[in-house]
């Protein structure tokens, strides 16, 4: 078993302020066992802001001080931020802690429903896993959430669960969609899918720019049978959870959702 926490919250345009929600927020998870601390895609600043006068590499001041406070718990942080790439950034999730220090870059960009993330995010095109406790775990973006392949892929490289930090676009459906997807991948991967969303801004008391993706909350955990294991409302709250690795392997088994595949 491996205790994970969700830490569903909304960022603000300023890092350090948000530097600050990360270092209380893990210090709650780790006061209730948590192993593993998840926050949300864009957790050192949110959408709807100059992005590239923000970004900073991973050994940078923000990233490294998130590391600190990973070390100082004994946990592993997985936070989205922004590192440079030449005019753009790059979605990157933060992956500090337990000897690990690297980055995941968001392969899938957000250019749908009226929105072009591509426009001030490149893309990246590199797996990511790593190990906790004897727990494999992947890890994916939002908008990845919408692409069975990449989960196949996270499966086929040993994972027995994926986490997911996403800042969801609202609109008509998206909730909908959102729960779907989730429990999609987990059934089509044969992982349990761990969704970590931005609160939604309403809930939280925070402004943002309504034209951007910043969350909706109902940060969902699905089993890798497609079941709902546990969900969150749309304000802020914190999601401790266990997961068992071995409900992976039974899941594989019984659907047959990797081994039967004809197209790859």
């Amino acid at each position: 078993m491996l205790r994970i926490a969700l830490c569903q919250l909304t960022s603000t345009a300023d890092p350090g302020h948000n530097l600050g929600l990360v270092r209380d927020w893990v210090a709650k998870a780790a006061g209730e066992g948590a192993r593993v601390v998840v926050f949300p895609e864009a957790m050192m600043a949110h959408f709807g802001v100059k992005l590239a006068p923000l970004a900073e590499p991973l050994d940078g001041p923000w990233a490294s001080a998130v590391g600190e406070i990973a070390a100082e718990h004994d946990v592993l942080v997985v936070a989205g931020m922004f590192t440079p790439e030449g005019e753009r950034v790059r979605n990157t999730l933060l992956i500090t802690g337990l000897g690990e220090h690297r980055g995941y870059d968001k392969i899938h960009l957000y250019d749908a429903f009226g929105f072009r993330e591509s426009d001030t995010v490149a893309g990246g095109d590199e797996l990511v896993t790593v190990d906790v406790d004897g727990v494999r775990l992947g890890v994916a973006t939002c908008y990845d959430i919408r692409f069975p392949a990449l989960f196949q892929a996270l499966a086929e490289a040993g994972t027995s669960a994926v986490a997911v930090p996403t800042s969801w676009g609202a609109g008509a459906g998206k909730r909908d969609q959102w729960e779907v997807l989730v429990r999609a991948r987990a059934l089509d991967s044969g992982n349990w899918i761990l969704g970590c969303g931005q609160a939604d801004p309403a809930a939280a008391g925070v402004d943002v720019n309504p034209k951007a993706p910043t969350g909706i909350g109902y940060s969902t955990v699905a089993d890798p049978f497609g079941g709902v294991h546990a969900q969150l409302g749309p304000a802020p709250e914190l999601l401790v959870t266990e997961i068992d690795p071995s409900v992976a392997d039974k899941s594989r088994t019984a659907t047959g959702a990797l081994a039967n595949r004809q197209i790859r």
